[in-house]
């Protein structure tokens, strides 16, 4: 597909799957309003000295983020699914098996990042100049181009050892186009740049409205990023 139907696709398709998004955009703003009411309860029971209140609150805090986390990733997942095979229609909704596909996602994501951090620590002890930083550039880049591929692999086969073969996934980068993926992630980042700001001038108006606007755009946007993505892939 080229990247004009990629993306136009893409802008509709949460509009198209409109009962998904309202039940995920719920779950986003109560996500946000959670993590914002623990993290006051981390910050009260900090500054009271309350150790056990504070460590209570931090893991309540982590808890309930991760869970409802793990369950608009794993639709996520399944967006991209259906973009590499070109549905139309919109994923059902089913927790149990979306929550534990969000939580191989979380793992996937994990060792496609810290591959580059452990290689730019031996880099950084082995040369200690500006060539450390440049081969932990390149490598990062390329490891963040990889991770990208492993979710679509992830998400065409629910299968963690199809999703971290680096080596297949890194080779799906050239197998979609390296040109056309870079140009993809940049217009991805305008249009949500572009979307966030428009939330975020509304917020300054109304910090109510605001913040529900912004819980049901970040969800549009998980929709919208994994439905391109997916269309992206869908030419491997």
């Amino acid at each position: 597909m080229e990247l004009g139907e990629i993306i136009s696709d893409a802008l509709a398709y949460p509009l198209k799957n409109i009962k998904a998004l309202a039940i995920y955009a719920i779950l986003g703003i109560i996500l946000g309003i959670v993590a914002g009411s623990s993290l006051l309860a981390v910050l009260f029971s900090a500054s009271s000295k309350n150790v056990l209140a504070t460590i209570g609150s931090s893991l309540l805090a982590v808890i309930v983020t991760l869970v409802l986390g793990f369950f608009i990733t794993g639709y996520q997942l399944d967006i991209m699914k259906f973009g590499i095979e070109r549905r139309e229609d919109g994923p059902g909704i089913d927790f149990v098996r979306q929550f534990l596909n969000g939580v191989k996602l979380f793992v996937v994501n994990f060792v496609y990042m810290i591959i580059p951090m452990i290689i730019g620590i031996i880099c950084g002890m082995i040369f200690q100049n500006w060539l450390s930083s440049v081969i932990t550039f390149i490598v990062t880049i390329i490891f963040a181009l990889g991770m990208m591929m492993a979710q679509c692999r992830l998400a065409k086969t629910e299968d963690f050892g199809y999703a971290l073969n680096i080596g297949e996934a890194i080779k799906d980068v050239t197998r979609v186009g390296l040109l056309k993926l870079l140009l993809l992630i940049i217009l991805i980042f305008i249009i949500v740049f572009i979307l966030v700001f428009i939330v975020a001038a509304i917020a300054q108006w109304n910090s109510t409205i605001g913040g529900i606007l912004m819980g049901i755009l970040g969800v549009y946007i998980v929709f919208f990023v994994a439905r391109a993505t997916g269309l992206l892939y869908s030419d491997v």
